[in-house]
């Protein structure tokens, strides 16, 4: 079964900071396009960040949004995925997501991906 977990999620003080995995097992997701999304309560779920695969490359993504405080990062030869969280604000608040594709799948580290996983809250405090 190919399921993707997230790890590291919690209550934080606004301008503390977060450290989530993303752990994937059923197939090798190293030759994947990974990324993080969150979802905050009556919001659509939007893109946080993504990384590629091993094999082509440490090219990575951000939302604007976040620039300057989230890091993506990979295992060189293992899962987890990783987003370092620093600086967090309140509007960071939300359901965060890893998401995997294979490569080659599209130009665009917004989407689509076809594997997710369940989520980890993140709560930052005033």
């Amino acid at each position: 079964q190919v399921q993707l977990v997230e790890f590291g999620g919690g209550l934080v003080q606004a301008g503390g900071s977060l450290r989530l995995s993303c752990a994937a097992s059923g197939r090798t997701f190293s030759s994947y396009v990974m990324g993080w999304f969150r979802q905050a309560p009556g919001k659509e779920r939007e893109f946080v960040a993504a990384i590629s695969g091993i094999g082509v490359g440490g090219i990575t993504n951000y939302a604007d949004s976040v620039k300057g405080r989230f890091t993506i990062s990979r295992d060189n030869a293992k899962n987890p995925l990783y987003l370092q969280m620093n600086s967090l604000k309140p509007e960071d608040t939300a359901v965060y997501y890893c998401a995997a594709r294979p490569p080659g799948r599209s130009s665009s580290f917004y989407g689509p991906y076809d594997y997710w996983g369940q989520g980890t809250q993140v709560t930052v405090s005033s």
